[in-house]
């Protein structure tokens, strides 16, 4: 197995030490790890905007310009805020630390809870979007989507098991790859837009009055745009993973990334207005674009590259998540609101619970929804807004408590974040309801389960935590050893002469049965020659049952030695093979008793192991 986890995931490292930046990102694979997830949505957000200006009619499509302008102020006031974030709280965490340390406890757990979910969202989305890329491309794959989907989130967790460095390296062909083929799809349609060698096909003229469009459509066009936004956030959670200077490495890569994301977006609306693209079955809005833009001939190269390159970002984007979500679980756990294993590191440096635990949750949702995540989009974006919302609303709360009345001129970002956040959520609760009502059912269950986890954790360290009167206690002045005998072996022996080393009374105990009888008295005379001044007792079991007759005799025999002040130390024989695939021939006897009789106070269990040579 150790062999089989060493070509999956690659030799174990040493544990770095704090000089050691090896293992860390530099900005330009920071963009290329962190950013797929905000990237890819240049794919499928503007396409959502057209598809809902659709409700109404074709010429509604200019309303996309505007719904474009305010998801771009969006984006500027959030990534301001989130460089906000990566200085004042550097450890990661983002919104989760925000809410936290400024609006209180709930809010904090409710924007922790609310990001672990919607990562797992972006994983199962991103997965099954990329599975769609590909089976589009070969068609006669379709019967397979699920597994595909599931296949790429597994190949993406065994990627960022391999380590960070492994991961960044891999994810920049696809990511950059995207980068610069979108770049010139850009460069080539404001070109020819310029030059008038792309005609003006808009479906209608900026202005036109579209006598269906309602309010509530344009809100609906509005939120469901802003799932575009959804991994902004992702770079304020990791800013550990950055070489040194770490905050102004993680504020810088962020503000490269919005810049890329906004002109990205906003290019792709205009472009799809002017050439009056509309949403088909078969063809996404941006494969029509550049179907155009590009045209035929030496142009066609371009479009199946600019596809390709797509596909690829699709299927990768899962990949932020990957990134965030184990540093975000190792914030909430260092906060002790989430199980303590989240904190610590796998072979390869990373926090790879989080890592597995993102994957299973991720497949989960797939199997769930078999491979369709179209529907889980609402979700995915009330996931991310409330969050959205809270960190603006903490970092508002922020600088008024460091700068007082004057705290607007920081805060200014902050509010108009907090404002289109929380606007955006409201719109998803009261239009989208029925897409998004099992968010408040989660929600209520991961905030019960955080809460409950801190109130363990609290009484775990009142009842380990010592006193001066626990150093002066009076100690224990004995011990009493019960060695378990099955049969007289050499184990057994091994086992009586150990208890005699440590005990000062030894008893011997075995469990029989009514229709043992002669079976039982030759294990008692055959001991008793061999230790005639050990106590050996006999217990009896009804019904073939071992671990229950133990267990009532070792309470028995506990009391009296707790009133002796002896310790009690049950003393388990048991034989090791000489091969580990043998084990599995052999009874696991002891690990029962070890799993009972550790429910017990001030009782030792030792498992004293023969090992076999042959």
């Amino acid at each position: 197995m150790a062999n089989i986890k060493d070509l999956l995931i690659g030799k174990p490292l040493k544990s770095a030490d704090g000089n050691d930046e090896s293992h860390l990102l530099t900005k330009t694979q920071a963009l290329a790890m962190l950013s797929s997830d905000a990237l890819s949505s240049v794919a499928y957000g503007p396409e959502t905007i057209v598809q809902a200006l659709m409700v109404a009619s074709a010429a509604a499509i200019w309303f996309s310009l505007p719904i474009a302008i305010i998801i771009l102020i969006l984006l500027a006031a959030l990534i301001m805020s989130y460089r906000q974030v990566i200085h004042a709280y550097p450890s990661g965490g983002g919104a989760y630390l925000v809410a936290t340390g400024n609006l209180g406890f709930i809010p904090g757990l409710i924007a922790g809870g609310s990001l672990l979910v919607d990562y797992m969202l972006t994983v199962a989305v991103s997965t099954a979007s990329g599975a769609d890329a590909i089976t589009s491309a070969v068609p006669v794959l379709y019967k397979y989507n699920l597994w595909i989907a599931i296949g790429l989130a597994v190949i993406l967790m065994l990627m960022n098991l391999r380590g960070l460095r492994e991961s960044a390296s891999f994810l920049m062909i696809p990511v950059y790859a995207f980068i610069v083929s979108t770049f010139i799809l850009l460069i080539v349609g404001v070109i020819r837009v310029a030059t008038g060698s792309l005609p003006f096909d808009a479906t209608a003229h900026i202005g036109t009055t579209v006598s269906n469009l309602t309010i509530i459509i344009l809100l609906k066009a509005f939120s469901t745009g802003s799932s575009s936004l959804t991994g902004v956030e992702a770079i304020s959670n990791a800013v550990p993973f950055f070489k040194k200077p770490k905050e102004n490495n993680a504020a810088a890569t962020l503000a490269i990334m919005g810049t890329i994301l906004g002109i990205f977006f906003v290019g792709i609306i205009f472009l799809n207005y002017w050439m009056g693209v509309t949403p088909k079955a078969s063809v996404t809005v941006v494969a029509q674009i550049a179907t155009k833009v590009f045209g035929g001939g030496i142009g066609y190269i371009f479009f199946l590259i600019f596809q390709f390159a797509t596909a690829l970002i699709l299927a990768v984007a899962a990949n932020t998540g990957y990134s965030a979500f184990p540093m975000l679980a190792f914030n909430m756990a260092k906060n002790k609101v989430m199980p303590h294993m989240y904190m610590e590191r796998g072979a390869r440096n990373g926090y790879s619970n989080g890592i597995f635990s993102l994957a299973v949750g991720a497949i989960l949702l797939l199997f769930i929804f078999n491979g369709q995540t179209d529907n889980l989009i609402p979700l995915y974006a009330i996931g991310v807004f409330t969050p959205f919302a809270l960190a603006q609303t903490g970092m508002v709360r922020y600088w008024y408590k460091k700068l007082g009345a004057k705290f607007l001129t920081k805060a200014i970002f902050n509010v108009i974040g907090a404002l289109i956040s929380a606007g955006i959520v409201l719109i998803l609760v009261f239009l989208r309801i029925s897409q998004v009502w099992p968010y408040f059912i989660i929600m209520p269950i991961l905030i019960f389960m955080f809460v409950r986890i801190k109130t363990h954790y609290g009484r775990v360290a009142e009842q380990l935590r010592v006193s001066s009167e626990d150093i002066h206690a009076e100690h224990y002045t004995g011990n009493t050893v019960i060695v378990l005998v099955g049969n007289i072996t050499k184990p057994t022996v091994d086992a009586i002469s150990y208890a005699e080393s440590i005990g000062d009374t030894v008893v011997a105990l075995h469990v029989g049965t009514k229709d043992s009888a002669e079976k039982d008295k030759e294990i008692h005379d055959e001991f008793k020659t061999y230790f005639p001044d050990i106590k050996f007792e006999t217990v009896e079991s009804n019904y073939r049952d071992i671990v229950r007759p133990v267990i009532r005799y070792i309470a028995l025999v506990s009391g009296k030695a707790q009133k002796n002040n002896h310790t009690m130390t049950v003393v388990v024989p048991q034989f090791m093979p000489n091969k580990r695939w043998q084990v599995a021939l052999h009874n696991q006897m002891a690990l029962r008793l070890r799993l009972f009789l550790g429910r017990y106070d001030n009782i030792i269990v030792a498992n004293y192991t023969y090992h076999l040579k042959k």
